[in-house]
């Protein structure tokens, strides 16, 4: 197998402890191709329709923006649905949305924000395709009628947002079919087009809400009178969120998991250089497990912790949380017999235990982003080896990421924030040769160990970790 990444049309693993549940089959479809059950029209007077099994939002002149929204609230959920648009058509899907029969005041940090009676408000996955202005802002998300643009950023995305935009461009297909999948869950919210992760934030203005299918309001431009936007296969799954970090659910247990680290104390994990777990450099606090800053060297303070026992088939899951310019790494097959390196390869006096590293890095501002071979040492990568994909989904700073790592046999996957973003085989004649140009090419057999610890990296920043949860997996 080549080194490479597989991007994934549809992604079912969830950040930050989540599980996805549903009743039943796991998806309720809100729409039943036969007629608008279930949906009410609020603001403007655009025309909704049912054509073939879609529902049809039709232009009309002098009308504020028309939403068809849903009789129910959603809260936690996964929407995906299908939409085609015509291009000269602003359009968006709303969720946790909400419209009241009297004007509100929605404060907003010092600001006040004065919502009108009857007008929808609130989060909107965007909808724009339009290859004249260059408006390839679809998945985008904006906040109806309170904040603007939320994601690229604020303000016009076509201005701020130029890797968005060209992204857009490229998997957008104007006046077809497209899918949308937005997933909120708690303050994350992320939205996919055509498979492709366009946006991420934590924001956490509104818990839950209705769900709404835009007509953009066209006020007298009669070009675009009677141009349609159409919907199809809308379908919602619920998602129940774990009830706290550090936690597993009944299906979680069920299905093999276990607790890596327990949330309260070290039992279970020792330091890479001795039997006892670090006295200073490490802090547990809050359901949290930190490396404190120490100057930014390797393994100098606390040092590396590892775990009691070995692994070799397994799926691990952690939350990491990284401060502005640090670094760190999730590292397995860990064998802290073997010496230390330098970037040459060469035996180092200090240094990091020795094994494949998941690497844990803030690619903007520490210089290890533009060292390596073709950005190997970036977040999620394996260190010194193989790159992680260049579009993976990275959360603003300060919040919460998710790693995601299976070993089965020789085949090992990184996975971060619900997106695959490498994979590779040990002992394979490619992984040997991207071993043979890093700086393990000294390290006799390096990655092909049968089993080892798992590591989390003492690199002298501050990073911190939380829900630790590994399963072991059966040989194939």
């Amino acid at each position: 197998m080549n080194l490479k990444f597989i991007r994934i049309a549809s992604v079912m693993t969830l950040a930050s402890g989540v599980t996805a549940l549903a009743a039943g089959d796991g998806w309720t479809e809100l729409f039943n191709g036969k007629d608008l059950s279930g949906w009410i029209q609020r603001g403007g007077k655009a025309k909704y329709t049912v054509a073939e099994g879609c529902i049809v939002g039709s232009t009309v002149l002098g009308t504020d923006n028309s939403f068809l929204c849903t009789e129910e609230d959603y809260g936690d959920f996964i929407l995906e649905l299908d939409f085609k648009d015509n291009p000269m058509l602003n359009s968006g899907v709303q969720f946790r949305s909400h419209c009241f029969t009297q004007s509100t005041t929605i404060q907003n940090g010092a600001k006040e924000i004065k919502v009108p009676a009857g007008r929808v408000h609130g989060y909107q996955c965007e909808i724009d395709m339009d290859p004249v202005k260059k408006r390839w802002w679809t998945a985008g998300i904006y906040d109806e009628a309170r904040r603007g643009w939320l994601y690229p950023a604020d303000g016009e995305p076509g201005k701020v947002g130029l890797e968005f935009t060209a992204q857009g461009a490229k998997v957008s297909q104007a006046g077809e079919w497209n899918h949308l999948r937005i997933e909120a869950i708690g303050s994350s919210i992320k939205t996919w087009l055509n498979g492709e992760p366009r946006a991420t934030i934590n924001d956490s203005m509104t818990p839950s809400g209705l769900i709404g299918l835009q007509v953009h309001g066209i006020g007298k431009d009669v070009t675009k009178e009677g141009i349609k936007v159409s919907f199809k296969n809308i379908r919602l799954q619920t998602v129940h969120r774990a009830a706290a970090a550090n936690t597993l659910t009944a299906e979680e247990k069920a299905a093999g998991w276990k607790l890596l680290w327990d949330g309260q104390t070290s039992d279970g994990w020792r330091s890479a250089k001795s039997d006892k777990f670090p006295a200073n450099g490490w802090e547990i606090k809050d359901g949290v497990l930190s490396v404190l800053a120490a100057g930014g060297a390797e393994s100098a303070a606390g040092g590396d912790i590892i775990t009691r026992d070995r692994y070799a088939n397994f799926e691990l899951t952690a939350d990491f949380k990284i401060t502005p310019g640090a670094n760190s790494g999730i590292k397995y097959f860990v064998q802290p017999n073997l010496g230390a390196v330098t970037g040459a390869g060469a035996k180092a006096s200090t240094g990091s235990a020795i094994g494949p590293e998941f690497q844990v890095l803030d690619d903007a501002f520490h210089p290890d982003a533009k060292l390596g071979r073709n950005g190997n040492r970036t977040l999620a990568s394996l260190y010194d080896l193989i790159p992680a994909a260049t579009n993976k989904p990275v959360v603003p700073m300060g919040d919460w990421n998710h790693a995601r790592i299976i070993s089965r046999g020789q085949h090992v996957e990184h996975w971060l924030n619900g997106q695959k973003v490498l994979e590779y085989e040990r002992g394979s004649p490619e992984f040997r040769a991207a071993v043979a140009q890093s700086k393990f090419k000294n390290t006799p057999g390096f990655g092909d160990w049968a089993d080892g610890h798992i590591l989390l990296q003492d690199h002298g920043n501050s990073v911190s970790y939380r829900n630790l949860k590994l399963r072991v997996l059966p040989t194939e």
